[in-house]
Protein backbone atom coordinates (compact mmCIF):
# COMPACT_ATOMS: atom_id res chain seq x y z
CA UNK A 1 0.00 0.00 0.00
CA UNK A 2 1.19 3.26 -0.71
CA UNK A 3 1.35 6.21 1.59
CA UNK A 4 -1.04 8.25 2.67
CA UNK A 5 0.88 11.35 2.11
CA UNK A 6 -0.11 13.71 -1.21
CA UNK A 7 1.67 12.57 -4.54
CA UNK A 8 4.52 14.29 -6.16
CA UNK A 9 2.81 16.20 -8.17
CA UNK A 10 3.62 20.12 -8.93
CA UNK A 11 -0.05 20.91 -7.58
CA UNK A 12 -0.35 19.35 -4.67
CA UNK A 13 0.23 20.54 -1.37
CA UNK A 14 3.46 19.45 0.53
CA UNK A 15 2.28 17.27 3.60
CA UNK A 16 3.19 19.05 6.68
CA UNK A 17 4.95 17.68 9.78
CA UNK A 18 1.65 17.45 12.22
CA UNK A 19 0.55 14.86 9.50
CA UNK A 20 2.95 12.25 11.03
CA UNK A 21 2.56 12.15 15.43
CA UNK A 22 6.04 13.31 17.06
CA UNK A 23 8.25 14.04 13.79
CA UNK A 24 9.47 17.15 13.89
CA UNK A 25 11.44 17.03 10.67
CA UNK A 26 10.26 17.99 7.41
CA UNK A 27 7.56 16.17 4.87
CA UNK A 28 8.40 17.04 1.08
CA UNK A 29 4.96 16.06 -1.25
CA UNK A 30 5.98 18.69 -4.39
CA UNK A 31 7.80 17.11 -7.29
CA UNK A 32 10.89 19.03 -7.79
CA UNK A 33 11.99 18.05 -3.99
CA UNK A 34 11.00 14.36 -4.45
CA UNK A 35 12.93 14.11 -8.36
CA UNK A 36 16.11 13.72 -6.73
CA UNK A 37 15.10 10.96 -4.66
CA UNK A 38 13.92 9.25 -7.48
CA UNK A 39 17.38 7.88 -9.17
CA UNK A 40 20.84 6.85 -7.82
CA UNK A 41 24.13 5.85 -9.69
CA UNK A 42 22.40 3.01 -10.95
CA UNK A 43 19.58 2.73 -13.96
CA UNK A 44 16.47 2.51 -12.56
CA UNK A 45 14.18 5.61 -11.56
CA UNK A 46 11.02 5.14 -9.21
CA UNK A 47 9.46 8.28 -8.62
CA UNK A 48 8.60 8.32 -4.47
CA UNK A 49 5.18 9.56 -3.47
CA UNK A 50 6.87 11.72 -0.92
CA UNK A 51 10.22 12.11 1.15
CA UNK A 52 10.58 12.55 5.08
CA UNK A 53 13.75 14.43 6.60
CA UNK A 54 13.69 13.22 10.26
CA UNK A 55 16.06 15.78 12.24
CA UNK A 56 17.52 12.57 14.78
CA UNK A 57 16.96 8.80 15.74
CA UNK A 58 13.66 9.55 17.77
CA UNK A 59 12.36 11.38 14.62
CA UNK A 60 13.33 8.56 12.60
CA UNK A 61 11.35 6.44 15.22
CA UNK A 62 8.25 8.60 15.13
CA UNK A 63 8.45 8.27 11.19
CA UNK A 64 8.41 4.07 11.34
CA UNK A 65 5.61 3.94 13.99
CA UNK A 66 3.61 6.19 11.95
CA UNK A 67 4.53 3.56 8.70
CA UNK A 68 3.21 0.30 10.40
CA UNK A 69 0.32 2.49 12.13
CA UNK A 70 -0.56 3.32 7.93
CA UNK A 71 0.75 0.69 6.60
CA UNK A 72 3.00 3.08 4.71
CA UNK A 73 6.25 1.27 2.53
CA UNK A 74 9.58 3.29 3.47
CA UNK A 75 12.42 3.47 1.24
CA UNK A 76 15.51 4.72 3.35
CA UNK A 77 17.94 6.81 1.02
CA UNK A 78 21.68 7.68 1.88
CA UNK A 79 23.50 9.68 -0.85
CA UNK A 80 22.38 7.30 -4.43
CA UNK A 81 25.75 6.35 -4.61
CA UNK A 82 23.71 2.21 -4.90
CA UNK A 83 23.28 0.49 -8.73
CA UNK A 84 20.93 -2.13 -8.37
CA UNK A 85 18.08 0.43 -7.44
CA UNK A 86 17.72 -0.78 -3.54
CA UNK A 87 17.94 3.16 -3.15
CA UNK A 88 14.81 4.08 -5.17
CA UNK A 89 10.85 2.96 -4.63
CA UNK A 90 7.63 4.40 -4.21
CA UNK A 91 6.24 5.25 -1.05
CA UNK A 92 8.42 7.78 1.67
CA UNK A 93 12.05 8.07 0.54
CA UNK A 94 13.81 8.93 4.42
CA UNK A 95 16.25 10.77 4.18
CA UNK A 96 18.94 9.62 6.07
CA UNK A 97 21.63 12.12 5.42
CA UNK A 98 20.16 15.77 5.55
CA UNK A 99 20.49 14.92 9.63
CA UNK A 100 22.64 12.69 10.33
CA UNK A 101 26.28 13.48 8.41
CA UNK A 102 28.39 13.54 11.08
CA UNK A 103 31.74 11.82 12.70
CA UNK A 104 30.20 11.58 16.48
CA UNK A 105 33.77 10.67 18.10
CA UNK A 106 36.96 9.10 17.22
CA UNK A 107 38.43 6.83 20.41
CA UNK A 108 42.00 6.57 18.27
CA UNK A 109 43.47 4.39 21.29
CA UNK A 110 40.39 1.88 20.87
CA UNK A 111 41.07 2.31 17.06
CA UNK A 112 36.68 2.91 16.80
CA UNK A 113 34.68 5.52 15.53
CA UNK A 114 31.07 6.50 16.42
CA UNK A 115 29.44 7.75 12.92
CA UNK A 116 25.93 8.95 11.73
CA UNK A 117 24.75 7.12 8.52
CA UNK A 118 25.15 10.24 6.61
CA UNK A 119 28.83 11.33 6.85
CA UNK A 120 30.70 9.34 3.99
CA UNK A 121 33.67 7.46 3.70
CA UNK A 122 35.76 10.40 2.55
CA UNK A 123 35.10 12.24 6.14
CA UNK A 124 35.25 9.53 8.29
CA UNK A 125 39.03 9.08 6.99
CA UNK A 126 39.74 12.56 7.20
CA UNK A 127 38.55 12.65 10.67
CA UNK A 128 41.00 9.72 11.24
CA UNK A 129 43.47 10.61 9.69
CA UNK A 130 45.08 12.85 12.15
CA UNK A 131 45.42 9.70 14.34
CA UNK A 132 46.90 7.54 11.78
CA UNK A 133 43.87 5.13 11.27
CA UNK A 134 41.23 5.02 8.29
CA UNK A 135 38.45 2.67 7.30
CA UNK A 136 40.09 0.02 5.36
CA UNK A 137 36.97 -0.63 3.10
CA UNK A 138 37.07 1.66 0.11
CA UNK A 139 34.61 1.66 -2.96
CA UNK A 140 35.64 3.96 -5.59
CA UNK A 141 32.63 6.19 -4.46
CA UNK A 142 34.09 6.92 -1.48
CA UNK A 143 33.85 10.73 -1.92
CA UNK A 144 30.32 10.15 -1.54
CA UNK A 145 29.27 6.74 -0.46
CA UNK A 146 27.67 7.09 2.97
CA UNK A 147 28.18 4.94 5.73
CA UNK A 148 25.10 4.06 6.05
CA UNK A 149 24.82 2.92 2.98
CA UNK A 150 28.03 0.87 2.78
CA UNK A 151 26.88 -1.22 5.90
CA UNK A 152 23.39 -1.71 3.89
CA UNK A 153 25.28 -2.91 0.82
CA UNK A 154 28.30 -5.21 3.13
CA UNK A 155 30.44 -2.88 0.68
CA UNK A 156 33.77 -3.69 -0.78
CA UNK A 157 36.41 -2.05 -2.80
CA UNK A 158 40.26 -2.30 -3.98
CA UNK A 159 41.63 -3.44 -0.82
CA UNK A 160 38.95 -6.04 0.16
CA UNK A 161 41.19 -8.87 -0.48
CA UNK A 162 42.99 -7.66 2.49
CA UNK A 163 40.92 -6.27 4.94
CA UNK A 164 37.55 -7.71 4.33
CA UNK A 165 33.96 -6.30 3.28
CA UNK A 166 32.58 -3.59 5.34
CA UNK A 167 30.90 -6.37 8.05
CA UNK A 168 34.28 -7.61 9.43
CA UNK A 169 34.79 -3.57 10.47
CA UNK A 170 31.31 -3.15 12.38
CA UNK A 171 30.75 -3.43 15.61
CA UNK A 172 27.58 -2.09 16.91
CA UNK A 173 24.51 -1.09 14.78
CA UNK A 174 21.69 1.19 16.93
CA UNK A 175 18.53 0.84 14.43
CA UNK A 176 15.28 1.60 14.34
CA UNK A 177 12.80 -1.39 14.03
CA UNK A 178 9.78 -1.79 11.89
CA UNK A 179 7.86 -1.02 14.82
CA UNK A 180 9.58 2.38 15.73
CA UNK A 181 10.96 0.49 18.44
CA UNK A 182 14.86 2.12 19.20
CA UNK A 183 17.16 -0.90 19.32
CA UNK A 184 21.35 -1.65 19.96
CA UNK A 185 23.09 -4.37 18.85
CA UNK A 186 26.19 -4.68 19.49
CA UNK A 187 29.26 -7.87 18.80
CA UNK A 188 29.26 -10.01 21.62
CA UNK A 189 26.63 -8.54 23.80
CA UNK A 190 22.94 -10.24 23.55
CA UNK A 191 20.79 -7.84 22.75
CA UNK A 192 18.68 -6.07 25.27
CA UNK A 193 15.55 -4.71 23.78
CA UNK A 194 12.90 -7.20 24.70
CA UNK A 195 10.63 -6.83 21.34
CA UNK A 196 14.60 -7.36 19.49
CA UNK A 197 15.10 -10.39 21.30
CA UNK A 198 11.63 -11.66 20.59
CA UNK A 199 12.32 -11.09 16.98
CA UNK A 200 15.49 -13.40 17.01
CA UNK A 201 14.10 -15.91 18.82
CA UNK A 202 11.27 -16.29 16.12
CA UNK A 203 14.37 -15.71 13.53
CA UNK A 204 16.17 -18.46 15.32
CA UNK A 205 13.48 -20.70 15.53
CA UNK A 206 12.76 -20.81 11.77
CA UNK A 207 16.24 -21.31 10.56
CA UNK A 208 18.04 -23.58 12.64
CA UNK A 209 16.02 -26.29 11.37
CA UNK A 210 18.18 -25.73 8.01
CA UNK A 211 21.48 -25.12 9.44
CA UNK A 212 22.84 -27.66 7.52
CA UNK A 213 21.38 -26.93 3.94
CA UNK A 214 22.77 -23.28 4.69
CA UNK A 215 26.03 -24.43 5.35
CA UNK A 216 25.73 -26.98 2.10
CA UNK A 217 24.57 -24.67 0.13
CA UNK A 218 25.92 -20.85 1.18
CA UNK A 219 28.51 -19.94 -2.11
CA UNK A 220 32.11 -20.57 -1.29
CA UNK A 221 33.26 -17.17 -2.19
CA UNK A 222 35.43 -14.41 -0.51
CA UNK A 223 32.87 -11.81 -0.10
CA UNK A 224 29.06 -11.44 -1.10
CA UNK A 225 26.09 -8.99 -0.03
CA UNK A 226 23.17 -11.10 -1.75
CA UNK A 227 20.60 -12.23 0.68
CA UNK A 228 20.24 -11.92 4.25
CA UNK A 229 23.86 -13.20 5.79
CA UNK A 230 22.12 -16.45 7.67
CA UNK A 231 25.17 -17.91 7.77
CA UNK A 232 27.76 -15.46 9.33
CA UNK A 233 24.52 -14.88 11.63
CA UNK A 234 24.75 -18.55 13.06
CA UNK A 235 28.76 -19.01 13.15
CA UNK A 236 28.80 -15.51 15.41
CA UNK A 237 25.00 -15.77 17.21
CA UNK A 238 25.15 -11.55 16.32
CA UNK A 239 22.66 -10.10 15.43
CA UNK A 240 24.98 -7.09 13.38
CA UNK A 241 25.50 -9.89 11.18
CA UNK A 242 22.05 -10.61 10.12
CA UNK A 243 21.12 -6.53 9.97
CA UNK A 244 24.56 -5.72 8.12
CA UNK A 245 23.84 -6.09 4.59
CA UNK A 246 20.08 -6.21 5.09
CA UNK A 247 19.77 -3.13 2.67
CA UNK A 248 17.10 -1.43 4.86
CA UNK A 249 14.67 -4.03 4.68
CA UNK A 250 14.90 -5.02 8.47
CA UNK A 251 15.41 -1.78 10.31
CA UNK A 252 16.49 1.21 9.73
CA UNK A 253 20.06 2.58 10.44
CA UNK A 254 20.84 5.62 13.20
CA UNK A 255 24.05 5.28 13.72
CA UNK A 256 27.10 2.26 14.12
CA UNK A 257 30.09 2.33 16.00
CA UNK A 258 32.79 0.99 13.38
CA UNK A 259 36.77 -0.01 14.07
CA UNK A 260 39.32 1.67 12.31
CA UNK A 261 42.81 0.24 10.61
CA UNK A 262 46.20 2.30 10.76
CA UNK A 263 46.97 3.51 7.49
CA UNK A 264 49.86 1.87 5.64
CA UNK A 265 53.18 3.91 5.46
CA UNK A 266 54.15 2.36 1.71
CA UNK A 267 52.40 0.97 -1.56
CA UNK A 268 53.92 -0.26 -4.48
CA UNK A 269 52.26 -2.05 -7.81
CA UNK A 270 53.50 -4.16 -9.87
CA UNK A 271 51.43 -4.59 -13.62
CA UNK A 272 51.36 -8.52 -14.59
CA UNK A 273 50.31 -9.07 -18.46
CA UNK A 274 49.18 -12.03 -19.79
CA UNK A 275 48.39 -13.49 -23.38
CA UNK A 276 46.20 -16.09 -21.99
CA UNK A 277 42.80 -15.65 -19.58
CA UNK A 278 43.43 -19.33 -18.30
CA UNK A 279 47.21 -18.15 -16.92
CA UNK A 280 45.93 -15.03 -15.87
CA UNK A 281 43.25 -16.43 -13.64
CA UNK A 282 45.64 -19.59 -11.98
CA UNK A 283 48.08 -16.29 -11.20
CA UNK A 284 45.36 -14.92 -8.91
CA UNK A 285 45.40 -17.78 -6.59
CA UNK A 286 49.39 -18.07 -6.49
CA UNK A 287 49.01 -14.36 -5.78
CA UNK A 288 46.70 -14.38 -2.71
CA UNK A 289 49.44 -16.55 -1.43
CA UNK A 290 51.62 -13.65 -1.18
CA UNK A 291 48.81 -12.01 1.03
CA UNK A 292 48.40 -8.43 -1.57
CA UNK A 293 46.69 -5.48 -0.44
CA UNK A 294 45.02 -5.72 -3.80
CA UNK A 295 44.50 -7.47 -7.14
CA UNK A 296 42.87 -6.03 -9.65
CA UNK A 297 41.89 -7.21 -12.84
CA UNK A 298 41.06 -5.42 -16.45
CA UNK A 299 40.59 -7.84 -19.63
CA UNK A 300 41.08 -7.72 -23.06
CA UNK A 301 38.05 -5.67 -23.68
CA UNK A 302 39.12 -2.81 -21.28
CA UNK A 303 42.50 -3.34 -22.87
CA UNK A 304 41.38 -3.02 -26.59
CA UNK A 305 39.37 0.08 -25.31
CA UNK A 306 42.44 1.94 -23.36
CA UNK A 307 45.16 1.12 -26.22
CA UNK A 308 42.49 2.33 -28.94
CA UNK A 309 42.04 5.60 -27.15
CA UNK A 310 45.41 6.31 -26.69
CA UNK A 311 44.95 7.12 -23.41
CA UNK A 312 48.00 4.66 -22.69
CA UNK A 313 51.25 7.12 -22.93
CA UNK A 314 52.62 5.95 -19.78
CA UNK A 315 52.67 2.48 -19.94
CA UNK A 316 52.19 1.27 -23.58
CA UNK A 317 49.85 -1.65 -23.82
CA UNK A 318 50.76 -4.36 -26.25
CA UNK A 319 48.06 -5.67 -28.86
CA UNK A 320 47.60 -9.53 -28.04
CA UNK A 321 47.00 -9.42 -24.01
CA UNK A 322 44.17 -11.25 -22.86
CA UNK A 323 44.39 -9.48 -19.30
CA UNK A 324 46.65 -7.90 -17.14
CA UNK A 325 46.91 -7.55 -13.31
CA UNK A 326 47.53 -4.92 -10.82
CA UNK A 327 48.85 -6.42 -7.33
CA UNK A 328 48.89 -3.42 -4.50
CA UNK A 329 51.48 -4.39 -1.80
CA UNK A 330 51.11 -2.55 1.62
CA UNK A 331 54.42 -2.36 4.13
CA UNK A 332 55.61 -0.15 7.17
CA UNK A 333 58.40 1.19 4.89
CA UNK A 334 59.41 1.36 0.84
CA UNK A 335 62.18 -1.32 1.24
CA UNK A 336 59.48 -3.91 2.77
CA UNK A 337 57.19 -3.11 -0.44
CA UNK A 338 59.67 -3.59 -2.83
CA UNK A 339 61.26 -6.90 -1.11
CA UNK A 340 57.17 -8.01 -1.58
CA UNK A 341 56.84 -6.40 -5.11
CA UNK A 342 60.06 -8.78 -5.51
CA UNK A 343 58.42 -12.13 -4.27
CA UNK A 344 54.91 -11.15 -6.69
CA UNK A 345 57.67 -11.15 -9.53
CA UNK A 346 59.69 -14.59 -8.57
CA UNK A 347 56.28 -16.51 -8.18
CA UNK A 348 55.14 -15.23 -11.18
CA UNK A 349 57.68 -15.15 -13.67
CA UNK A 350 57.35 -17.51 -16.11
CA UNK A 351 53.13 -17.67 -15.74
CA UNK A 352 52.84 -13.87 -16.40
CA UNK A 353 54.53 -12.50 -19.98
CA UNK A 354 56.08 -8.62 -18.61
CA UNK A 355 56.11 -8.01 -14.99
CA UNK A 356 56.73 -4.03 -14.55
CA UNK A 357 56.91 -3.03 -10.72
CA UNK A 358 56.81 0.74 -9.70
CA UNK A 359 57.61 1.67 -5.72
CA UNK A 360 57.48 5.55 -6.75
CA UNK A 361 54.05 7.42 -6.50
CA UNK A 362 54.24 9.29 -9.98
CA UNK A 363 54.90 5.89 -11.81
CA UNK A 364 52.48 4.14 -9.68
CA UNK A 365 49.76 6.70 -11.22
CA UNK A 366 50.82 6.13 -14.55
CA UNK A 367 50.17 2.44 -13.97
CA UNK A 368 46.88 2.98 -12.36
CA UNK A 369 46.24 5.19 -15.23
CA UNK A 370 45.25 2.56 -17.46
CA UNK A 371 43.10 0.97 -15.53
CA UNK A 372 40.93 4.62 -14.89
CA UNK A 373 40.93 5.96 -18.14
CA UNK A 374 37.88 3.99 -19.68
CA UNK A 375 35.64 5.69 -17.57
CA UNK A 376 35.28 8.65 -19.97
CA UNK A 377 36.45 6.59 -23.33
CA UNK A 378 33.32 4.24 -22.48
CA UNK A 379 31.23 7.56 -22.82
CA UNK A 380 33.06 7.82 -26.36
CA UNK A 381 32.45 4.50 -27.77
CA UNK A 382 28.96 4.22 -26.82
CA UNK A 383 28.09 5.89 -29.78
CA UNK A 384 24.10 5.81 -29.61
CA UNK A 385 24.12 3.23 -26.78
CA UNK A 386 23.80 3.36 -22.97
CA UNK A 387 26.45 2.28 -20.43
CA UNK A 388 23.91 0.07 -18.54
CA UNK A 389 25.13 -2.01 -15.48
CA UNK A 390 22.90 -4.98 -15.16
CA UNK A 391 24.98 -8.02 -14.83
CA UNK A 392 27.81 -5.41 -12.86
CA UNK A 393 28.87 -7.28 -9.30
CA UNK A 394 29.05 -10.60 -9.91
CA UNK A 395 31.25 -13.22 -7.89
CA UNK A 396 32.65 -16.20 -8.27
CA UNK A 397 35.43 -18.76 -6.16
CA UNK A 398 38.35 -17.27 -7.38
CA UNK A 399 39.16 -20.52 -8.91
CA UNK A 400 36.41 -19.91 -11.59
CA UNK A 401 37.35 -16.84 -12.40
CA UNK A 402 38.52 -17.76 -16.44
CA UNK A 403 35.24 -19.78 -16.37
CA UNK A 404 32.90 -16.16 -15.58
CA UNK A 405 34.78 -13.98 -17.75
CA UNK A 406 34.36 -17.01 -20.68
CA UNK A 407 30.63 -17.03 -19.66
CA UNK A 408 30.58 -13.19 -19.84
CA UNK A 409 32.41 -12.70 -23.40
CA UNK A 410 30.32 -15.32 -24.76
CA UNK A 411 26.35 -14.07 -23.90
CA UNK A 412 27.86 -10.57 -24.42
CA UNK A 413 29.17 -11.63 -28.03
CA UNK A 414 25.73 -13.73 -28.48
CA UNK A 415 23.91 -10.56 -28.18
CA UNK A 416 26.00 -8.25 -30.10
CA UNK A 417 26.51 -5.78 -26.86
CA UNK A 418 30.10 -4.52 -27.00
CA UNK A 419 31.55 -4.26 -23.43
CA UNK A 420 34.49 -3.58 -20.96
CA UNK A 421 35.11 -6.43 -18.04
CA UNK A 422 37.10 -5.67 -15.39
CA UNK A 423 36.87 -5.99 -11.23
CA UNK A 424 38.22 -7.28 -8.19
CA UNK A 425 40.13 -10.23 -9.61
CA UNK A 426 41.71 -11.14 -5.97
CA UNK A 427 37.92 -11.88 -4.93
CA UNK A 428 36.69 -13.38 -8.19
CA UNK A 429 34.13 -9.98 -8.35
CA UNK A 430 33.75 -8.88 -11.28
CA UNK A 431 32.28 -5.49 -13.13
CA UNK A 432 30.37 -5.33 -16.28
CA UNK A 433 29.32 -1.81 -18.41
CA UNK A 434 27.67 -3.39 -21.83
CA UNK A 435 26.42 -0.70 -23.99
CA UNK A 436 23.39 -1.19 -24.92
CA UNK A 437 20.95 0.04 -27.95
CA UNK A 438 17.80 1.57 -26.73
CA UNK A 439 16.23 1.92 -29.72
CA UNK A 440 16.77 -1.09 -31.25
CA UNK A 441 12.95 -3.10 -31.09
CA UNK A 442 13.13 -5.66 -28.15
CA UNK A 443 15.73 -4.40 -26.57
CA UNK A 444 14.46 -4.28 -23.11
CA UNK A 445 13.59 -8.69 -23.24
CA UNK A 446 17.20 -9.19 -24.57
CA UNK A 447 18.54 -7.53 -21.85
CA UNK A 448 16.53 -9.40 -19.32
CA UNK A 449 16.93 -12.82 -21.03
CA UNK A 450 20.96 -11.82 -20.44
CA UNK A 451 20.10 -11.17 -16.74
CA UNK A 452 18.93 -14.15 -16.04
CA UNK A 453 21.39 -16.55 -18.47
CA UNK A 454 24.36 -14.76 -16.57
CA UNK A 455 22.48 -15.70 -13.11
CA UNK A 456 21.82 -19.16 -14.00
CA UNK A 457 25.58 -19.58 -15.07
CA UNK A 458 26.60 -17.75 -12.24
CA UNK A 459 24.53 -19.82 -10.02
CA UNK A 460 26.48 -23.53 -11.81
CA UNK A 461 30.05 -21.39 -10.88
CA UNK A 462 28.95 -21.55 -7.36
CA UNK A 463 28.59 -17.96 -6.91
CA UNK A 464 26.45 -14.65 -6.33
CA UNK A 465 25.15 -12.02 -8.60
CA UNK A 466 26.19 -9.80 -5.79
CA UNK A 467 29.48 -9.36 -4.53
CA UNK A 468 29.49 -5.81 -3.11
CA UNK A 469 26.82 -3.81 -4.09
CA UNK A 470 23.63 -5.58 -2.64
CA UNK A 471 20.69 -7.07 -4.55
CA UNK A 472 18.57 -4.32 -5.12
CA UNK A 473 15.33 -4.17 -7.28
CA UNK A 474 16.95 -5.83 -9.67
CA UNK A 475 18.21 -8.75 -8.58
CA UNK A 476 15.52 -9.94 -5.97
CA UNK A 477 14.04 -12.02 -9.11
CA UNK A 478 17.31 -13.82 -9.40
CA UNK A 479 17.53 -14.42 -5.34
CA UNK A 480 15.84 -18.22 -6.05
CA UNK A 481 18.18 -19.20 -8.96
CA UNK A 482 20.86 -18.46 -7.00
CA UNK A 483 20.23 -19.44 -3.54
CA UNK A 484 17.66 -22.35 -4.04
CA UNK A 485 13.89 -22.74 -2.37
CA UNK A 486 15.02 -23.61 0.97
CA UNK A 487 17.13 -20.76 1.48
CA UNK A 488 14.80 -18.29 0.15
CA UNK A 489 12.33 -19.54 2.21
CA UNK A 490 14.16 -18.88 5.41
CA UNK A 491 14.93 -15.33 4.27
CA UNK A 492 11.15 -14.85 3.87
CA UNK A 493 11.22 -15.75 7.60
CA UNK A 494 14.24 -13.63 8.44
CA UNK A 495 11.98 -10.28 6.61
CA UNK A 496 8.56 -11.80 8.20
CA UNK A 497 9.70 -11.54 11.80
CA UNK A 498 11.66 -7.69 11.40
CA UNK A 499 9.49 -6.51 9.05
CA UNK A 500 5.85 -8.50 9.37
CA UNK A 501 3.99 -5.74 7.72
CA UNK A 502 6.41 -5.35 4.67
CA UNK A 503 7.21 -1.83 4.99
CA UNK A 504 10.38 -1.55 4.74
CA UNK A 505 11.86 -1.47 1.50
CA UNK A 506 9.88 -4.15 -0.34
CA UNK A 507 11.27 -5.62 -3.46
CA UNK A 508 14.39 -5.78 -2.68
CA UNK A 509 16.44 -8.35 -1.89
CA UNK A 510 12.99 -10.35 -1.78
CA UNK A 511 11.09 -9.42 -4.94
CA UNK A 512 7.13 -8.87 -4.80
CA UNK A 513 4.45 -11.25 -7.02
CA UNK A 514 5.43 -10.42 -10.49
CA UNK A 515 8.20 -7.81 -10.03
CA UNK A 516 10.97 -8.49 -13.50
CA UNK A 517 14.57 -7.36 -12.73
CA UNK A 518 13.83 -4.25 -14.86
CA UNK A 519 10.63 -3.00 -14.07
CA UNK A 520 11.98 0.08 -12.82
CA UNK A 521 14.41 1.41 -15.57
CA UNK A 522 14.56 4.45 -16.22
CA UNK A 523 14.89 3.85 -20.17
Amino acid sequence: MHPVAPPCQPEAPRPSAPLIPGFRGEVLGDEARCTPFGEASGIFRALPDAVAVPVDAEDVAALVAWAASSRTTLVPRGAGTGMPGGNVGRGVAVDLVSGFRAVVSVDADARRARILPGCTLAELNAAAAPHGLHFPVDPSSAARATLGGMIANNSGGVHTVKHGSTRLWVHALEVVLADGTRALVERGIPPEHPRLREILTEVDAAIEPHRAAIEARWPRVRKNSSGYALREYLESGDAVDLLLGSEGTLALLTAAEVRLEPIAAARGLALLEFTGLSAAAAAVQRILALKPAGCEMIDRTFIDLVRGGGEDPGYPLRPGLEAILFVEMEGESVDEVAASLERVREALSGVADRISIAVDPEEQERFWHVRHAASPLIAKLAGGRISMQFIEDGVVPVERLADYVHLLRRVLAANDLPAVIFGHAGDGNLHVNPLVDVGAPGWKARVEAIVYEVAEGVAALGGTMAGEHGDGRLRAPLIEIIWGAELVECFRAVKRAFDPFGILNPGVILPLPGQRPLDAIRY
